[in-house]
């Protein structure tokens, strides 16, 4: 059983809750990614929870923490889980506790995108070496039922472009268009040298696999235990700490 969480007064705690996966490597990942974490902030107390498919699950992590609480989604974009579902279940859980907002989209992620592109950027991609002028950069994502979420995706593009100084489409595995598939298959019609996916994922599972499945030359790993992640992290953490509207879990400003 995992130990109780007991902060310094006056220290809340950070619960990083990720959308959950079955793929063992998903939550490696993810443990990898507080890790990094912790070591940039090591007088913090952070614990890990999952949304869903994963354990712990927001209530059982929830329930081992004494003291104030600060949830920051480990989401992407907004949607679900990080507007309605994380704030809805923390309010019943512990109704001081604040929520963050999503990790994307940010000049940071792209950083991290960028670096996962490029073989020995930690998860390397396989196949070849760094995206070459005639090659197209594709941004896979998963997807969103919510238009908030899809305009997070478009954004975080933009980001990605300007980082790499070219242009980079998107397209998506779940909901919301553009599909994958398709946009890849565009880029090839356009005479792309090789098509090479920048995969927006936290960490490996189903979505990454449904990139690998797109058609595309190569699919870089998901983004993971990447320094500048674990930076977000802890910058979302601080800002919901110090804009947070008063009591209540409810979600703090985002910028």
């Amino acid at each position: 059983m995992a130990e109780r969480i007991t902060p310094r007064e006056g220290v809340p705690t950070l619960l990083a809750v990720a959308h959950g996966t079955r793929d063992p490597e998903g939550t490696a990942a993810v443990r990898a990614l507080l890790e990094r974490v912790r070591a940039l902030r090591p007088w913090l107390p952070v614990a890990g929870a999952y949304a869903e498919l994963a354990a712990p699950s927001l209530e059982e992590a929830a329930a081992r923490i004494d003291g104030p609480v600060v949830a920051v989604p480990l989401m992407l974009a907004r949607g679900y889980h990080a507007l309605v579902d994380i704030p809805g279940r923390l309010e019943r859980l512990c109704p001081e506790a604040v929520v963050a907002g999503p990790l994307g989209p940010h000049a940071l992620l792209a950083a991290a995108l960028a670096d996962r592109l490029v073989p020995g950027g930690g998860f390397a991609p396989s196949g070849g070496g760094p995206p070459r002028r005639t090659d197209s950069v594709v941004l896979g994502a998963a997807g969103s039922a919510d238009p908030a979420g899809l305009a997070d995706v478009r954004a975080a593009a933009r980001l990605l472009s300007r980082r790499l100084r070219r242009p980079v489409p998107y397209g998506f595995v779940a909901a919301g268009g553009p599909a994958l598939a398709d946009v890849v298959a565009a880029q090839r019609a356009r005479g792309a040298g090789r098509v090479v996916v920048a995969s927006y994922l936290l960490a490996p599972g189903y979505f990454h696999g449904r990139m690998r499945a797109a058609g595309a030359d190569r699919v870089s790993a998901p983004i993971g235990a990447h320094d500048a992640l674990a930076r977000l992290i802890l910058r979302r953490f601080d800002q919901a700490v110090f804009q947070s509207p008063g009591p209540g879990a409810r979600l703090a400003a985002r910028t």
